[in-house]
């Protein structure tokens, strides 16, 4: 589990109650079902109505991502590469054939069988980079419903604290009932304005964040497929490839390196 995403939203929540505790309010002067209804109800529907049926289906799926999901390592994908670089070397493009079942990630066991099929390479790199937008499209529409949700939020807030002011006003023969009354009616914005800022917009910065490193890594795959079909010395892919990865990592790889005996 990824544990940023669920310890992260915990924390905000917690900080919240507990900073409105501490100032003298009851904590179960923060429920109320009704304006939950509207606030909720109401977010839930709206971003229905602004996306399909497809991609309203794939909001189970984008929660599962942003609490499970798990990228490759970097170094381990680079070492993969090279180590597949430096086999094809020595016995050419036909061990890849043997290798293609133990390749996990779908998008390289793909350009790997382009390039065991013999596909031209400019071919390869259109296929893939094609494939690649296509992934940051629908990743693009992933976050995009959870932005919309954190915009309807708000506005829903807004709309049930209307509602509720509508209400005291409505019942102004009982004044001692008009304070309790307006910070019920508050509430909506506060679930709106919460769940916004909690919730939906940072699980939509969770999945464009997700998306960013999983273009990249797909880049390096690609990289790396490229620079196996041109026959390049696995020495020079992996000095190609490091270029992907952060100043610290690149450090780390450079002692392993040195470890191994790699100059």
């Amino acid at each position: 589990m990824e544990i940023t995403t669920v310890g992260g939203i915990i924390i905000a929540v917690v900080s919240l109650v507990a900073a409105f505790i501490l100032d003298g309010g009851h904590f179960l002067a923060l429920f109320k079902p009704t304006a939950a209804l509207i606030v909720f109800g109401g977010t839930i529907g709206a971003t229905i109505v602004s996306f399909s049926v497809n991609e309203i289906k794939s909001v189970p799926k984008l929660l599962k991502i942003t609490l499970f999901q798990k990228l490759p390592d970097e170094l381990a994908l680079i070492e993969q590469i090279v180590g597949l670089a430096d086999k094809v070397r020595r016995e050419g493009l036909l061990y890849l054939e043997n290798q293609l079942p133990q390749i996990e990630d779908k998008f390289m066991r793909k350009g790997i069988q382009l390039v065991v099929d013999g596909t031209d390479p400019e071919m390869v790199r259109q296929i893939m980079e094609t494939e690649m937008y296509a992934i940051q499209e629908r990743h693009h529409i992933g976050a995009s419903i959870f932005e919309a949700a954190g915009g309807y939020a708000p506005t829903m807030g807004i709309l049930g604290t209307v509602m509720g002011l509508v209400h005291v006003l409505g019942n102004l023969e009982s004044p001692e009932t008009l304070g309790p009354s307006i910070a019920l009616a508050f509430l909506a914005t506060l679930y709106g304005v919460g769940s916004a800022n909690v919730l939906w917009l940072p699980i939509a910065e969770k999945l464009k964040n997700l998306s960013k490193k999983e273009v990249m890594l797909r880049e390096l795959m690609l990289e790396g497929i490229m620079s196996i079909q041109a026959g390049y010395n696995p020495i020079l892919i992996r000095e190609r490839l490091n270029a992907f990865l952060k100043p610290k990592a690149q450090k780390a790889e450079e002692g392993a390196e040195k470890e191994s005996g790699i100059e």
